[in-house]
């Protein structure tokens, strides 16, 4: 069969489909910006709660817009009494990013009015009330697992210092608040991402800020998206020490294993969130006396600098990579990683919604079909099974079964056949 006469671009590298005002990336160079601001100026002055006027609007508040942003955002930051309910009701074996996907969808059955719905402002409404919402709802799913009850936020404390305060029951230390709130302007945006094109995919259907946000979520959570920063950390885990690093390293490059928290898409240097990150996760670690995972990461990548291989790709640290032993030094727990990441990005996510709508078109793209042509129809007798048939086997959630539909299911991916009785 011929072969396509278009050229296809796989991942839609290199595609550009839109222009944007919110982010700027310049991977040759390692620069980032928010609507012109510089992320190192942005990192070391501004708050997350400034840095989402500035997604929301495209400038910097006054003072007085600022004070009315961030009582907006903390007053919305309580939950719906039945949500509580609900959040009860999850099973036992929910993780954090399915609890939070859940309940963000849920939210939108709590939403059917706004004052602002004749005069078009509903969607940055219900922008702010996710954006506010988020870490109420991750801080509750994290206590109610473990046996603790919720505790209801505070409107007397920044968005980051809220959380850890929601998370663990006392104020936190005002370094580690900082520390967190530049963690959360720092992925705040970044272009078009694969959770925020997919964001701006449902934007452009029309449909609402809950399921644009839902979307994010959904995409978000994929190991190769946002769940980046879990596996690093899990490395350095692995590790376990610094004297460790260079056994590790060579046992994986010899065996051509992935190590994450190198190498990116656009990035042919160094990531400048992971340059700022690096320093941050250094000040916290020393701070609080355990420098042990920092120590390893640091160790870690000079080997990973040094290579050849990292060395003729250009593969450098990336955001995730001081992401992990930062968050680690916080005390948040490992499988929170993602949805930091999700409570950081939803106001870049609610921006690029917002920025959809004010010159909307469907995103629609094509696809070339390669497949077979002028198939000739055969009736029932004379087709040849291709599985071996298992009419008394039945797929059901939750219940392990040989499935007669997954055709092309590698068999290591089936459930082990019971042992005979010995």
């Amino acid at each position: 069969m011929e072969g396509p006469t278009v050229e296809i671009k796989r991942g839609l590298e290199g595609v550009i489909f839109t222009e944007t005002y919110l982010s700027a990336i310049d991977g040759d160079a390692g620069r980032l910006s928010y609507c012109g601001y510089e992320i190192n100026d942005l990192a070391a002055r501004a708050s997350y709660e400034e840095t989402a006027f500035l997604l929301w609007y495209q400038r910097l508040p006054a003072e007085d817009e600022l004070a009315m942003l961030s009582a907006w955002l903390r007053a919305n930051r309580h939950l719906p009494k039945v949500v509580w309910g609900i959040m009860h009701s999850l099973p036992e074996q929910a993780t954090p990013m399915e609890a939070l996907r859940t309940v963000a969808s849920t939210l939108s059955m709590f939403d059917r009015s706004c004052i602002h719905q004749v005069e078009g402002g509903s969607s940055l409404c219900r922008a702010v009330s996710l954006t506010a919402k988020l870490p109420t709802i991750i801080a509750s799913f994290d206590r109610l697992r473990r046996d603790r009850p919720p505790i209801e936020p505070r409107e007397d404390l920044g968005h980051a210092a809220n959380l850890l305060y929601m998370l663990n029951g006392s104020e936190p230390d005002p370094a580690d608040a900082e520390a967190l709130e530049t963690y959360f302007v720092l992925l705040a945006d970044h272009g078009m991402n694969a959770s925020t094109f997919s964001a701006r995919v449902t934007a452009s259907t029309l449909g609402d800020v809950f399921s644009s946000v839902v979307t994010a979520l959904g995409t978000l959570k994929g190991p190769l998206h946002g769940g980046a920063s879990q596996r690093s950390m899990e490395q350095l885990l692995e590790i376990g020490s610094a004297d460790k690093v260079d056994a590790w390293f060579d046992r994986l490059t010899a065996t051509k294993q992935r190590i994450y928290g190198f190498g990116h898409r656009v990035y042919k240097t160094e990531d400048p969130r992971a340059t700022i990150l690096r320093d941050l996760s250094r000040r916290v670690a020393q701070r609080t006396g355990n420098t042990r995972w920092f120590d390893i990461a640091s160790r870690l990548e000079a080997r990973v600098l040094d290579h050849p291989y990292f060395q003729e790709r250009r593969i450098y640290a990336n955001v995730d990579f001081y992401t992990g032993p930062l968050l680690y030094a916080l005390d948040v727990p490992l499988d929170l990683f993602i949805p930091m990441f999700a409570i950081a990005r939803v106001a870049g996510w609610t921006a690029h919604m917002l920025e959809q709508q004010k010159n909307n078109r469907l995103i629609r793209p094509r696809a070339y079909y390669a497949g077979p042509r002028d198939q000739v129809w055969n009736d029932m007798p004379d087709r040849v099974p291709q599985v071996e048939a298992q009419p008394e086997t039945q797929c059901v959630a939750s219940r392990p079964a040989n499935c007669p539909a997954a055709l092309e299911v590698p068999p290591r991916f089936w459930p082990l056949p019971e042992s005979p009785a010995s």
